[in-house]
Parts: structure tokens; C-alpha cells; sequence
């Protein structure tokens, strides 16, 4: 355990210095709350163990082919994905050649980081990679409205088999590549599926990567079993 870790103090100590009231609440709900708090607390905490224990991951394998994709402004190798960035985010979007339509939950997820690519470019280069041909890609990107994401096709399908779906699956996935001293290498992949979904929960990864549903996850309803996002919405 690090001297950072040993000093933190109890999850519970800091949740009783909570000043935090509501006007008109009952005290049964402030001595939940707190209790609630408490556990709140002790969440912050795992997801950075968690994400401390990521960063230690040691050397993963090496990137040995020289991946080739389409883009924007041409053809580039799996190097030039990174530009200036030591580090390379991949998200596979789920619009393969023989979907009519991107899916929807991806598509839900890619409006949310479209707002902040700018930022997220500032630390390292981010992606997003599909297997329909660039040109139908960026029709989409234009009736979507997303001005900063930048999107590839994955035309021979090489890196989608190697590090998606070894069947060419029309599935998500998010990669992180590391390029240090010369050597690209991947660093860390989403491995959380159906496999290791809990009983009566939709698969996910830790935390979520999608906005939706940590705003949905802090209401009453919460994000529900019987809806998921859609493309577009009858206007009321």
C-alpha cells in the first residue's frame, strides 16, 4: 500500500464532515444520504485503484504489422495515427459494410466525445475506426454534426480481426497504444462482455464510457433494461 493510501481517512469520517442539506428533508433521508455518500466515497476511491493498477500494467505486446487505413485527407499507416501523441485511443465503431445504418449506441457515445476530442487531443491522439468505407463514414459525420472526431476505415479489415473480432464481427471495442523509444505497443483493451456481465445487467466495461448513462444512473429510473439510444427522436 503507497503512504498516499495509508493516509487517506476513513470513508465514513469524511462523509460525517458533509454540511450538505436540502431544504424540507426528512432526517431519515440526510442519514441515508450519508450513507450513501460514504459509499460514494469509497467508489472515488476504487476507480482510482483501478486506474492506478492500469497504468502499472507492464509491456504489452508489440504492434508488428503496419496497419493501413483510409482517412479524411488519405490513406496512413498505423503509425501516422498517432501525429505527435505518445499515446493512441481506438475506438471501433459498430458501421460495418453491410449495416444499413451505424448503431445507435455507439453513435450515442461518439456525440458525447465529439465535445471533447479538442480536449482529449491536448493528452493523446484519439480515433475512431469503422469497416465501411471512408466516404460513407464521413456522409454520416456530416448529418451527425461532428466537427472534431476523426474517423478511419479499416478497408482490408487487418486491424479489426487482430484486435476487435478474429471473425471480422460487426462489434465495439476501445484500444490504447502506447509508442515509447521507437516501439508501439499495445497498452490496454476493454475485455468486459457478456461473459462477465452481472445477472440482469446489460454488458459494460468500468467505468462507462458513456456519458448517458452516468447522468441516467443518478435518477430514480436509472438506465433501465428496455431502452437504449436511437438515431433520431419523433420531435414533440
Amino acid at each position: 500500500m503507497s503512504a498516499r493510501q495509508q493516509r487517506l481517512r476513513p470513508a465514513v469520517e469524511l462523509a460525517q464532515k458533509n454540511g450538505v442539506h436540502f431544504p424540507n428533508e426528512s432526517s431519515e433521508y440526510r442519514l441515508a444520504r450519508n450513507a450513501l455518500l460514504t459509499e460514494e466515497i469509497e467508489l472515488r476511491r476504487h476507480i482510482e485503484r483501478v486506474a492506478a493498477q492500469r497504468r502499472a500494467l507492464p509491456p504489452g505486446g508489440e504492434v508488428s504489422k503496419e496497419y493501413r487505413f483510409d482517412g479524411e485527407n488519405g490513406p496512413v499507416d498505423f503509425t501516422g495515427l498517432f501525429g505527435s501523441k505518445q499515446t493512441l485511443a481506438i475506438y471501433s465503431y459498430m458501421f460495418g459494410p453491410k449495416r444499413e445504418r451505424p448503431c445507435p449506441m455507439c453513435t450515442s457515445l461518439l456525440s458525447a466525445w465529439d465535445g471533447e476530442a479538442e480536449d482529449v487531443a491536448q493528452r493523446i491522439s484519439l480515433v475512431i475506426i469503422a469497416r465501411s468505407p471512408i466516404e460513407r463514414l464521413l456522409a454520416f459525420k456530416k448529418e451527425r454534426g461532428w466537427q472534431h472526431l476523426r474517423l478511419y476505415s479499416d478497408v482490408s479489415g487487418d486491424y479489426t480481426r487482430n484486435y476487435v473480432s478474429a471473425d471480422d464481427a460487426d462489434i465495439p471495442a476501445f484500444n490504447v497504444f502506447t509508442r515509447r523509444d521507437g516501439t508501439i505497443r499495445h497498452f490496454w483493451g476493454g475485455e468486459m462482455g457478456a461473459e462477465t456481465a452481472d445477472p440482469g445487467q446489460d454488458p459494460r466495461g468500468a467505468p462507462d464510457l458513456m456519458p448517458l448513462w452516468t447522468i441516467l444512473d443518478s435518477t430514480p429510473e436509472g438506465r433501465g433494461s428496455d431502452w437504449y439510444p436511437k438515431l433520431s427522436y419523433p420531435k414533440e
